[in-house]
């Protein structure tokens, strides 16, 4: 699965237990008419895939739910859901931008050379 949007908090790595390393990220996805505000996690030697990224960044997170049962010393069973990232994108919206300002230029050398043409058709 993957998703794109706006890199909300970027926080620091924790070492949970000796052979445990975790560092947790929230992506803002505003591609619906309310925007959400989605927590991952990053595990073991994937916590520095968010390293080159600050916040505000768009970025495009690969990702694989996870789900585990856990039962409480007073014999209640929960569940936990974790959205476990494993790859992170920068966002294509610098490429578009850059093909834009192409098209503005051709476009602005196009009107000009027409200008100054003197054909009377």
């Amino acid at each position: 699965m993957d998703i794109t949007g706006i890199l909300k908090v970027k926080g620091e790595a924790q070492q949970v237990s000796e052979k445990f390393r975790k560092r947790e990220f929230v992506l803002t996805d505003n591609s619906s008419q309310y925007p959400q505000h989605i927590s991952f996690q990053l595990t073991q030697d994937k916590c520095s895939l968010i390293d080159n990224y600050s916040v505000g960044s768009e970025i495009k997170v690969h990702f694989n739910l996870r789900g585990r049962e856990w039962t409480s010393p007073k014999n209640e069973i929960k569940y936990f859901n974790t959205l476990e990232a494993w790859r992170i994108e920068g966002s294509t919206a610098g490429a578009t931008n850059s093909t834009s300002n192409e098209m503005s230029s051709v476009s602005e050398t196009f009107t000009a050379a027409t200008q100054e043409d003197d054909l009377p058709f």
